[in-house]
């Protein structure tokens, strides 16, 4: 019984699917610039490498993604932006790459935010969306807590027709309902993406974040970004031993949506 069924979730553990079909057309959302590259950066290069075309969505301007006190916020703005292209071209990604522009850490589970996604899920038609698992216990970043939420609501508002009726008078589209939702950092993992030809890439993808180096991968120096790429590495494989892989990311599955 899916969770989204009437009645009560089944008892047992939820077992692990693997591999999806490659979709044609998938959507990763991301709370700041990097989240994605992150939480999905190896299955997107898979799936990129197969096909797919892949899209970014990135909620909020990333203008807080620095320990510098005295930063210039809008350079960091616009140079998170041009690194977050560079990442989604590093991946072999082929769609595009669009930011909603909420001011980093003040994202809000809101209505606002809900349409913008939805009519983003209208207008691509993914097969497949991914973003954060809302639901992950002892979260601290409200953003991405919030993105979770907001993806959750935008993929029942996208999919009904009675939601939203204004995107076909102002936009020209109409209701969409992908196959499957994949949270990442997942609370419940039951699903897991076999990326051991893709590690390379992923960690490539990351490295264009540059301006992350410090306050998010702790490196000041290329010994520290060795440390770094270690560090991925063998996350990625132990996360893959349990399903004989040399390395997966993992996600809850959502595909009765």
């Amino acid at each position: 019984m899916s969770a989204n069924e009437p009645g009560q979730p089944p008892l047992a553990p939820p077992t692990h699917t693997s591999n999806l079909a490659v979709p044609s057309i998938v959507l990763a959302i991301g709370a700041h610039p990097d989240d994605v590259e992150f939480g999905c950066g190896g299955t997107l290069a898979k799936w990129a490498s197969a096909g797919t075309v892949v899209h970014h969505l990135v909620c909020t301007d990333g203008s807080k993604g620095t320990w510098n006190p005295d930063a210039d916020t809008a350079a960091l703005i616009a140079d998170r932006q041009r690194e977050q292209r560079a990442a989604a071209a590093a991946l072999g990604a082929t769609g595009t790459v669009s930011f909603l522009g909420y001011i980093d850490g003040e994202l809000e589970h809101s209505r606002d935010a809900v349409d913008k996604i939805a009519l983003a899920i209208r207008t691509i038609r993914p097969t497949v969306v991914l973003s954060h698992d809302p639901w992950k216990r002892y979260r601290l970043h409200p953003d991405h807590r919030n993105t979770g939420l907001n993806v959750c609501d935008a993929i029942v508002a996208a999919r009904d027709p009675h939601f939203l009726k204004h995107h076909m008078t102002e936009h020209g589209v109409t209701h969409h309902r992908p196959d499957a939702l994949l949270l990442w950092e997942a609370d419940e993992p039951n699903h897991f993406e076999d990326v051991s030809d893709f590690v390379e890439i992923k960690l490539s993808a990351l490295e264009r974040h540059e301006s992350q180096f410090e306050s998010t991968m702790k490196a000041t120096d290329d010994s520290g970004m060795q440390v770094f790429r270690e560090r991925m590495r063998t996350r990625m494989a132990e996360l893959g031993a349990p399903h004989g892989v040399k390395a997966a990311e993992i996600f809850h599955l959502m595909n009765r949506l």
